[in-house]
């Protein structure tokens, strides 16, 4: 399968800059697995969709401000530093711009508190940096870090927290699961009040969201691996909703590729874990947990909508997009939402 059929033309007044003053304002597509059927709905229309009995699963990682700027200590040069995964005490893999500048043994000074040394160089600008600092790493970095907002994003977000679900918990990613920031602590209420569980797992979003597929053949791709966790709570809830026929809602694809995940370590019913994944879902995989999905629009030949194409067929997600720039909905990370479900369960 070539990388070639999840490109699309996406005009750039589309790309949504800036959230909504309002989580729950966005707007709301629907599609219907099965049948291709498309529906238009605000996004407050989830609350309906969904069932008693239904288990609706939150990514709650929590974003750092991993983007650092600073400069080259024997040049002054500036270099651009993204955070991507600690390994290890005040040792981390980061992205670093321009790449050619910082070999080996180089010193990166951010102001008079933090500093960083080259330990490792790898493919891509990727980098392994060792920090040293007087004081607590994490309120250095939020003094000094800025949320790492995607590239095609140029406006500044004046308020850090709307790059965060409302439910955000665990520190680690390097982007947000943005499907999630459509909620309110309101809305999940009213989503409770229906019966329909709430659950949580983690992935810390990595090096995948950041870098373009590089090859022409989709399976040729291989994904960067991401950390997750499901509680024991969390599994049971999922193995009881499935038992009792309700219907596994993943919010994002990074939910998703958890649920995925674990649901092939245990033969398709979860238990408590934690690991490393690199799954990569394209079309022609078998889904085992996930029934339904709510997600944002994503970028043309993309990993992310080779996996919805998985989920809701390659030619009803190609028509379904068209149809949403068609309607003018909002891409990307502060956009609107999609609900890919399979009305037959």
């Amino acid at each position: 399968m070539n990388v070639d059929l999840f490109d699309f033309h996406l005009p750039e007044h589309l790309i949504a800059q800036t959230p909504l003053l309002d989580r729950t304002s966005s707007r709301l597509l629907t599609l219907n697995r099965q049948t291709g059927d498309i529906g238009h709905h605000s996004f407050t229309a989830i609350e309906s969709l969904l069932r008693e009995g239904d288990v609706l699963v939150l990514n709650d990682t929590r974003v750092i401000p991993a983007r650092l700027f600073g400069v080259k200590a024997d040049t002054g040069a500036k270099v651009e530093v993204l955070l991507l995964k600690q390994e290890g005490d005040d040792r981390w893999e980061a992205l670093v711009k321009p790449g050619k500048r910082l070999r080996e043994g180089a010193v990166v000074r951010f102001g008079d508190e933090l500093e960083a040394v080259v330990e490792e160089v790898r493919e891509m600008g990727g980098r392994v940096l060792r920090f040293r600092y007087n004081g607590i790493f994490q309120e250095i970095l939020d003094r000094l870090g800025e949320m790492p907002l995607p590239p095609y994003i140029k406006e500044q977000l004046s308020d850090r927290e709307r790059y965060q679900t409302v439910y955000a918990k665990h520190e680690g990613s390097a982007a947000a699961p943005t499907a999630g920031l459509h909620f309110t602590e309101q809305l999940l209420d009213q989503i409770r009040a229906r019966g329909v569980k709430i659950a949580y797992v983690t992935l810390h979003v990595g090096l995948g969201t950041f870098r373009p597929m590089s090859v022409d053949k989709v399976d040729e791709h291989v994904m960067h691996a991401e950390y997750y966790q499901i509680s024991a709570e969390t599994a049971a809830c999922i193995n009881e909703a499935k038992a009792n026929g309700g219907r596994v809602i993943a919010v994002g694809t990074t939910s998703a590729r958890t649920l995925e995940t674990a649901a092939g370590r245990f033969d398709g019913e979860l238990q408590a874990c934690d690991g490393w994944t690199d799954i990569f879902i394209y079309p022609g995989y078998r889904f085992r947990m996930v029934d339904a999905l709510l997600t944002n629009f994503h970028l043309p030949k993309s990993t992310l909508v080779m996996l919805v194409s998985a989920l809701g067929g390659y030619e009803h997600i190609m028509a379904a997009y068209k149809e949403a720039i068609e309607e003018q909905y909002r891409f990307f990370s502060f956009g609107d939402a999609m609900f890919i479900y399979d009305e037959t369960k």
